[in-house]
């Protein structure tokens, strides 16, 4: 599979990668498909149908909102997250949808969008299927496509083919395994980030690549400063109260706080966190990393390095982004990303060993190392259910990060501690993650059918 650091680390809206961002940017391809087939003009009528995970958590996930969203041709990365509720407002209220913004029909959401909860289609427990009608409610076109988590999108024809979003001219360092990697930077004296560079080039400039990663970086941080201003109660119905501007205040009072003890630092990563998955929660707009559940880890564990150890530059941010999402391509081709199919390890797991061998790369660690923090950040996520309350990414999903920050930068100094000599490979915790996920019952897996999600009883 060809994938990119763009690919992996994109800027979308909350709350879910793989219920909003991928939903919506299927609905948006399928509308152009129709278009592709010259039946765009002939449609009277659209209908979506959502299965699985989709299904179960979807009102929670918004699936539903990123669907309409998509059939109006929004993409994730460009649609303002304040003006959602207005553009689906007015779908509701005149019971018409603008297809790819150029043309109205009817759409009543009661029946134009469909619920499957009992049923799943075969490839992924994220599918879809959206079907266009002509005036006399003869089908034009009828198409599958699975959400397969951190927004990547296949269509059901497309299912086996080793394709990614970009396109497939053959890399000049192609690699889909740890081993594949540390024997690449040992042969051709190169560093994971410069592995990855070089990769990237095949696709962009050296000046589009340092300026998408300064634009990755840039949203994150006003993903952070959106998170610390905003107060109040995120929607959904569990009534949980925004953290962050209050935690802040606190923590900005000490004078002490450039030079803070174990403790507040531990209190200024998990704010970060905090306000990146608050925002997540309301809807807002993040950058996947490598999904939006989990978005919170990276931002947060970059924000320490860039306050507490050193600012970063042009190079250093390079150097994290490009490692990290090395260790992301590994978890795509050796696993999955989803949690709909490997549980929370899939997502806050993936997250944490991805920030964990950005910050050693970044902190100086050699190969070795880098790949070393990659697996303890794993390997002490292994099992990590998804159950989300209400459907809802709030309980546990926005402490989750927190947790996934601290651990990496705990195994980040680990590993930095130590040789670079693993006794569990990096690929063989990738594996046991894909074998834990496939053990794991559907009822852990981003159902809400299980764990904490039946646990909750409300007062």
């Amino acid at each position: 599979m060809t994938i990119s650091v763009f690919d992996l680390l994109k800027i979308g809206i909350g709350p879910s990668s793989s219920h909003t961002v991928g939903p919506m940017s299927a609905a948006r391809k399928f509308l152009v498909r129709l278009k592709e087939h010259s039946v765009f003009e002939k449609i009277f009528s659209v209908r979506a149908e959502l299965f699985g995970s989709l299904a179960l958590t979807g009102i929670g996930h918004n699936t539903n909102t990123a669907v309409l969203l998509g059939f109006e041709g929004h993409f994730p990365s460009e649609i303002n997250p304040d003006l959602v509720p207005v553009y689906i407002s007015n779908i509701r209220k005149d019971l018409q949808i603008e297809l790819l913004g150029e043309r109205f029909i009817q759409f009543d959401e009661s029946k134009d969008l469909i619920f499957h909860r009992d049923k799943t289609l075969p490839f992924h427990a994220n599918g879809m299927r959206f079907s266009a009608f002509g005036i006399h409610n003869e089908m034009h076109l009828q198409q599958v496509y699975y959400s397969i988590g951190g927004g990547f999108i296949i269509e059901e024809a497309c299912i086996g083919e080793d394709r990614g979003e970009m396109d497939s001219d053959p890399l000049p360092y192609p690699f889909k395994t740890g081993e594949s990697l540390v024997e690449l930077c040992k042969t051709e004296n190169l560093s994971i980030m410069e592995i990855m560079f070089r990769n990237e080039k095949n696709w962009r400039t050296e000046t589009e690549i340092y300026q998408g990663l300064s634009g990755i970086w840039e949203a994150m941080q006003e993903c952070v400063r959106r998170g610390l201003r905003q107060k109040g109660v995120l929607p959904g119905g569990l009534n949980v109260k925004r953290r962050a501007p209050e935690l802040y205040q606190v923590l900005s009072k000490d004078p002490g706080n450039n030079q803070p003890s174990l403790t507040d630092l531990m209190d200024w990563v998990s704010l970060y966190a905090l306000a990146v998955n608050e925002e997540n929660a309301a809807g807002g707009r993040v950058v996947t990393a490598p999904t939006n559940g989990a978005a919170g880890v990276i931002p947060a564990v970059m924000h320490y390095y860039d306050r507490f150890i050193r600012p970063f530059n042009r190079e250093s941010l390079a150097n994290f982004l490009l490692t990290a999402a090395a260790i992301g391509i590994l978890y795509k081709e050796g696993a999955s990303i989803s949690a709909a199919e490997m549980g929370c390890q899939g997502e806050i797991g993936v997250a944490c060993s991805m920030a964990a061998a950005g910050l050693t790369a970044v902190c100086g660690g050699f190969t070795t190392q880098i790949t070393n923090a990659a697996e303890i950040g794993m390997e002490h996520n292994l099992g990590l259910t998804c159950d989300p309350v209400g459907g809802l990414v709030q309980i546990p999903c926005i402490e989750r990060n927190t947790m996934g920050a601290i651990k990496a930068i705990a195994a980040s100094n680990l590993a930095l501690r130590g040789d670079g000599s693993h006794v569990i490979p990096l690929d063989k915790v990738i594996q046991t993650m894909r074998k834990t996920g496939e053990d794991m019952l559907s009822h852990y897996k981003e159902t809400s059918l299980g764990g904490l999600a039946v646990s909750f009883i409300e007062c």
